[in-house]
């Protein structure tokens, strides 16, 4: 199979305050940071070279997944100035001589990547791209295909009266190497905007849409998403393999009263504590050393290593990060977030998308919605 470069921008703003102290692909998804599920998906089908292209805190990546995952060999590209996408791909790619895969690192996807390398050839293709159908094709652009699959034309952030189609480009290629040619050096050059409608113009870059699954994930709520998709096994993941039948897995190490009540999905992580009378799912991820208190609710939610989830309180629909603490009595719903190393004093009310930026102290009973 092809090598791949894999882009990884990594600053994640529209997830802070989680993405405070961490690069967004590295953020955890149950068990493992987002980007191992990229890795992943690339092993499954055959893939045993990538590239990672990163600029932002590149440490945070090589620190944890070394020289390879799985039988995925890595090699790091670190960028000293933002190149953009075509731009960190011609970087990362400059000795490959041959058809390459390049994708986005922080989105979540399953598709037949040999299907997409079958097409590419049989086309004669320059590129291919990806493609994947979306409800709301307004927060994207589309992707317009000529009845052979060749790319006609793109269009950014349509209007609701110019939407045709609804299929948008889901970040992932098929490129060969004479592309590159196309990315002057020394500025920063956007595969999307400055390179595919040059090979559209002279119809070389073709688009397939595959069954799958697709996910971006850059928002709180779509940040849930992920972790409900993995838990319910919308797609395959080795987390889901081992979730099983009952969608419930609990580490050995982790304790969980017997006046307690897990609720499937659930994941419940190493020395993770569940006290009498608290309940987390379904759907809750409780990660590493997390706590929840007695009589506390965990639901549709994730509570991040070494966080704490006081006794009595309930958390609906939101997120608290690695090493925050949420007091006794607190009610934290609604895609509210409680920064990493946050501290919730007893008695207060988070609600309506709220967020509490890591390391800030509430004090007891300072916030209230009616």
């Amino acid at each position: 199979m092809l090598p791949a470069v894999i882009l990884v921008g990594g600053q994640g703003t529209r997830l802070r305050p989680l993405t405070e102290r961490i690069r967004k692909d590295m953020l955890p998804l149950v068990d493992r940071p987002l980007l191992a599920y990229t890795f992943e998906h690339l092993g499954r089908y055959g893939v045993r070279r990538g590239i990672v292209s990163c600029g932002y805190l590149p440490d945070q990546i090589e620190t944890h997944f070394g020289p390879s995952y799985g039988e995925l060999a890595l090699e790091y590209c670190v960028e000293s100035e933002p190149l953009g996408t075509a731009g960190g791909i011609a970087f990362a790619a400059r000795d490959l001589e041959s058809t390459f895969f390049a994708l986005n690192g922080d989105s979540l996807r399953e598709a037949d990547l040999g299907d997409l390398v079958d097409f590419h050839r049989a086309t004669g293709a320059r590129a291919t791209i990806l493609l994947t159908p979306v409800a709301d094709p307004t927060r994207y652009g589309l992707v317009r295909l000529a009845a052979d699959g060749r790319v006609s034309t793109f269009l950014e952030k349509p209007r609701p009266e110019e939407i045709d189609t609804d299929l948008i480009n889901a970040g992932l290629y098929v490129l060969e190497p004479d592309v590159l040619d196309l990315v002057p050096g020394g500025r920063s050059v956007s595969i999307e905007r400055d390179v595919f409608p040059r090979l559209a113009e002279e119809g070389s870059v073709f688009g397939l849409a595959l069954d799958g699954y697709w996910l971006d994930v850059g928002t709180p709520e779509s940040y849930l998403q992920a972790h409900r998709d993995v838990l319910e096994r919308s797609f395959r993941t080795e987390v889901g393999d081992v979730l099983g039948a009952d969608f419930t897995l609990v580490d050995p190490s982790a304790h969980v009263d017997p006046g307690a009540r897990l609720v499937p999905p659930v994941y419940v992580g190493p020395e993770a504590v569940v006290e009498r009378g608290a309940r987390a799912g379904s759907l809750a991820v409780l990660g590493g050393g997390a706590r929840v208190g007695a009589g506390a609710v965990v639901e549709s939610s994730v509570l991040g290593a070494g966080a704490t989830v006081g006794p009595g309180s309930a958390l609906i629909g939101s997120v608290v990060g690695d090493h925050a603490s949420v007091g006794a009595s607190c009610d934290v719903r609604n895609l509210a977030v409680v920064g990493p190393g946050a501290k919730l004093g007893r008695g207060n009310t988070v609600d309506h998308g709220l967020r509490i930026g890591a390391d800030q102290t509430i004090p007891d009973e300072a916030l209230r919605f009616s």
